[in-house]
């Protein structure tokens, strides 16, 4: 292994571990929104630019979703915040939309699927930088089939982005009218029912050119860097966010991840 490329890499993995777990902890999102664009233009600056890099990216936040999701849903499971009932009923409807979205990214290339995530990115951004508490679509969750609908394209959007429940369960869950800290820890659980599947199906990818240390589109160097950088410094964003009001950090935030969303879509139509 060149040591030139090998020191880069890892510098660079540690940087994003780090800023990961702060902006976690701080604004409360996950980490799958800021890892994948960071693990995409980590590999390219790099030097691998691979038809099919973004699926290397996807996959190993996928990865990093399955250990941080667990961890996530045994908390506040602890605090009794988890709703069952939602996470037994939309369960299996998950896992099949994760399925979907694996089968979908294995045959589509990298600018495809740097398009998806620039545009539901800046979705997610906008919802983020301009929603209302007070929005609500119904008084409770939804029944079948509407309630199988939502978690199949929940779950096969998330598994494209590469991105665990939260980034669009949370805002989903409320507004049908359930209380915030409940719709956290439930997503919690969409995203271990999302990341699983998903981390199966793209550890059979074949990518060529891929990074050192890649099995499948899984770069095993990234997620054992990223892990425990995240596991130290999201304590430290956690008690920023008690120290600081981190509402405008969050509208900020949401800014800037329109702004890389806006830029990825900009890289593939060639501008």
């Amino acid at each position: 292994m060149d040591l030139t490329l090998l020191l880069p890499m890892f510098a660079l993995l540690i940087v994003i571990g780090a800023v990961t777990g702060i902006i976690a902890g701080l604004l409360g999102v996950g980490g799958g929104i800021v890892l994948v664009p960071a693990f995409f233009y980590a590999f390219a600056q790099l030097g691998y630019h691979s038809d099919h890099i973004m699926q290397v990216a996807i996959g190993t936040s996928a990865a990093t979703i399955v250990v941080t999701s667990i961890r996530s849903l045994r908390a506040h499971q602890k605090k009794g915040a988890v709703d069952g009932a939602i996470l037994r009923a939309w369960a299996p409807f998950l896992v099949l939309g994760a399925i979907g979205g694996v089968l979908t990214a294995s045959q589509l290339k990298s600018g495809a699927l740097q398009a998806i995530f620039g545009v539901l990115a800046g979705i997610a951004g906008l919802y983020m930088a301009f929603g209302r508490p007070q929005w609500r679509l119904g008084r409770q969750m939804p029944g079948q089939p509407v309630a199988a609908i939502m978690a199949v394209v929940l779950a096969f959007c998330s598994t494209l982005m590469g991105i665990g429940g939260g980034t669009f369960g949370v805002p989903l869950m409320t507004l049908y009218n359930q209380p915030i800290h409940r719709a956290v820890a439930t997503a919690s659980g969409f995203g271990i029912l999302i990341s699983v599947p998903s981390l199966a199906g793209f550890l059979f990818f074949s990518i060529p050119d891929a990074p050192p240390f890649t099995i499948g589109a899984v770069n095993l160097a990234a997620f054992a860097v990223i892990i425990p950088m995240t596991l130290l410094t999201t304590p430290w964003g956690v008690r920023l966010a008690h120290a600081m009001n981190p509402a405008p950090l969050k509208r900020a935030f949401a800014i800037f991840l329109v702004l890389v969303a806006a830029n990825m879509i900009r890289k593939v139509l060639g501008w």
